[in-house]
This record gives C-alpha cells, structure tokens and sequence, in this order.
C-alpha cells in the first residue's frame, strides 16, 4: 500500500479537515469510553503543532440524517476534546458559510451523520466538506470499509488528501501481517459461528500455515471430522465447507489443528461445572466450551515458532472463569512470541484487557468491520482512495 501520511506534508496555515473516528459510548449525559477520543487526539495535536487550522469531524451513533437532535450532538465529545488540548472548540453546524478560527485554531462539526446524504456518499455534500479545507486528513480506520460523504466522497474534491496517524499505523499493522508476512504464519479465528466467519477462514487458509479454530467455529470442524460434539453449537450444513478448507490446507502442506481434548458443561451458565474430557469422550447432552489443557499447551509449541500471528476470536467461552483457560494460555503465549501478533475484534480486546496484556499484542485493532473485511480480502475503499490521491 502506497498512501501520503500526515507527516509527509507542509501543513502550516492550512486547512486540516481530519475525519476521525470518536463515536463514543455516552450514558446519562456522560462519556464512558474516552479510548477513541484518545487514540484521535495525536493526529489532531500534530496537525496543531505544525501549524495548521483543524476542523475535526466524526459521527456518533446512528441519528436520522436531517433530524439531528440533541441526543445526536457531538457537543460532549467537544467539550471533552477542548479540555484535553486546552483550546476552545467551537460546534459547526453550517455547512455553507466560511469557518472563522479568529477565536481558536479548532473547530468541530456536527455530527456528520445528521447531514443528509452522508450515509448515502453524495457528491454535493463531499464537495461542501472539501471546499472547506486545504487537506482531507482520513484517520476513522473503523470506518474504511464504507463510502460515505466525510469518508469518500471528501477525498475526490479536497486538494490534497492523506492518512493520519492512527489510520497509517493501522494500515502499516494490516499490511506487515498480510502481505508482507514473516513465516510461519499462524492464525487463530473463533467465535460461534462458521457463517460468519466464512470469508475470513477462505482467505486465509490460502495464505497462512496454521489455521486454529475455536469456539462454535472449532465444534463444526470437529464434527467434520467425525467427532461427535454432543449438543454443542455447530452449524452442520456448513460441515462441507469445513472439509473442504481442512483438505485445501493439507495440499499444501499447511494444517488446521484439532483438539484431542476439550472441556464440557452440560448447561450453558455462569456457574456450570467445567469438565474436561477427550474428545472420543464427549457425551450427547455435553456442550464444547474451552479446548483442553492438553492441547492449549500443544498450541503454545506452535504459536513459540510463528513469524507472525493474527488473532481474531478467543478460544472458548472466557467470560466465564471455568472456560476462559485455553484462551488464557493462548493469549499469553502470543504476548510471549518473539513474532509479530495482530490482534483485533470486540471479544479478542475484551479477552486481551481480562489478561492483562494490552501492551504485549505487536499491534491491536479497534476497528470492528474494516478489520473483518480486510481479513476477508475485501479492498477496503478508504485504502482504494488513499492509493488513488497519493
């Protein structure tokens, strides 16, 4: 991938319209998670600190486009972010009238999803946010794999556009583990359904040497295997699929391994009594919720050699203490491989902070569909667009 970055560019005395990604949680009229105003503030601060005018820009939750009402309002993030870099912030709401930085060097748009035509990647409006500035900053990586307005549209007219901080190390991470891999390449991908998950585990059984399964992911193999899982969640009509990833793989000389043991409830509950068992063991009315000690530890031996890892998914049902250790052990061998982990996804941050071990992973992702596609081999239009303005 070929992109400008911020830091290639003279931005003194320049317009800086930087579309961030601060759609944040807000509860009772208070911010909950300032994580993406954060991870946002270091290209804002060095779009400052090189001189420049900034208009920050970003959505917030999914508001009636042409019907914002106060509920919708970024007023809170602003206020929050003129605390943080202590300078005013003023809110923006008209589109059309000349932006004074008389008063500050920053200034803050409405939410960009009450515009109508936002979602709907409309020309006109794309051409009303580029006529307000010099430079599109793109830096929402959560939303690369979307064409809207203040995301595309935006990068065909502004005059010169490029990649912010948060965007260019997001791309650099995707890039170092897919396609300039260091081998072996191991991927982990779980959660509960095959289905959706298909095009992830397609794409990357052509391109990796391990691929490990878990959860409900892990169960539809096994049964493709003819092991019998009990009344675990499987999806069976995609038990071809399965098969046929497993026999692509071995072609190659690459493997899916599978668990000789596992560990069983017989209820789906916050206090079901764990047992572990081999797999030629599992019952009818047992349920797959962990892979077992046994193998955990076969799978440390292989993530010990990996050049890289990609982690999408914890192994097992972790919020519950009695099924969180095989994505324990999991999670601490790759915050101890010598490799370079990329890890993303809601449940695999979530297992991540449960350990502790944020700043082992090389590299984590915030972003939620952008990482999926990206993992499924989509182009992803943010990085079409960015390529194309170079």
């Amino acid at each position: 991938m070929k992109f400008k970055k911020i830091t290639d560019l003279e931005l003194k005395n320049k317009v800086v319209f930087v579309r961030t990604d601060m759609n944040v949680p807000i509860q009772d009229g208070a911010i909950t998670d300032n994580t993406r105003i954060v991870a946002g503030m270091k290209t804002i601060k060095h779009a400052l600190n090189q001189g420049a005018k900034v208009i920050v820009a970003t959505h917030l939750g999914r508001p009636n486009e042409g019907a914002c009402s106060s509920n919708d309002s970024v007023k809170l993030v602003s206020e929050y972010l003129s605390k943080q870099i202590n300078q005013e912030i003023a809110l923006i709401n008209n589109l059309n009238d000349k932006i004074n930085f008389d008063k500050s060097s920053i200034v803050m748009l409405e939410n960009v999803r009450c515009n109508v035509g936002e979602k709907q990647n409309d020309i006109q409006l794309g051409k009303k946010y580029a006529n307000l500035c010099d430079v599109f900053v793109h830096d929402a990586f959560a939303t690369a794999h979307r064409r809207e307005a203040s995301t595309d549209a935006i990068g065909e007219y502004a005059p010169e556009v490029c990649a912010g901080l948060l965007m260019s190390s997001e791309l650099q991470a995707l890039s170092k583990a897919l396609a300039t891999p260091q081998k072996p390449i191991v991927a982990i991908v779980a959660g509960s359904k095959v289905s959706t998950k298909l095009s992830i585990l397609n794409n990357l059984a052509e391109k990796v040497d391990y691929l490990i399964v878990g959860g409900g992911i892990l169960n539809t193999f096994l049964l493709a295997k003819g092991i019998n899982t009990g009344k675990s969640l499987v999806e069976a009509e995609l038990v071809d699929q399965a098969k046929s990833i497993m026999q692509n793989m071995e072609a190659r000389g690459a493997k899916v391994p599978l668990p000789h043991d596992v560990v069983t409830a017989k209820c789906f509950t916050p206090d079901a009594a764990a047992t572990q068992k081999s797999v030629a063991e599992i019952e009818k009315d047992d349920m797959i919720l962990d892979i077992g000690q046994n193998f955990a530890k076969q799978l440390t031996e292989i993530i010990e050699k990996a050049g890289t890892i990609i982690w999408n998914g914890p192994v097992g049902v972790f919020e519950f203490d009695q099924f969180a250790n095989g994505t324990k052990i999991l999670a601490h061998s790759i915050a101890n491989s010598k490799a370079f982990s990329l890890a993303g996804g809601g449940d695999t941050i979530a297992a991540i902070n449960k350990f502790q071990l944020m700043d082992k992973i090389s590299y984590v992702s915030t972003a939620g569909g952008a990482l999926l596609e990206f993992l499924e081999g989509k182009p992803l239009p943010a990085v079409t667009l960015l390529e194309r303005r170079a």
